[in-house]
């Protein structure tokens, strides 16, 4: 999402609220001056993508076996 510094003052508190789930880029005259972003967002999209990584037929005990075997 992209707004004006102008509107980001006015509404500072439902632009915070926003940042948390997405980007929101700030511009002045048309350009780009800032971007206000979650800065645990990419952890958050490291660990979706982990989800479903291990096949459901797969114990914890496997995993933990097949991890410690290529040591």
């Amino acid at each position: 999402m992209s707004i004006t510094a102008t509107e980001l003052k006015m509404n500072l508190s439902k632009y915070l609220l926003l940042s948390a789930t997405e980007d929101v880029f700030i511009t002045r005259n048309g350009k780009i001056i800032s971007k206000l972003t979650n800065p645990f967002q990419e952890r958050v999209d490291v660990a979706k993508s982990l989800f479903g990584s291990v096949p459901d037929g797969v114990t914890l005990e496997e995993s933990k076996e097949e991890r410690l075997s290529g040591i």
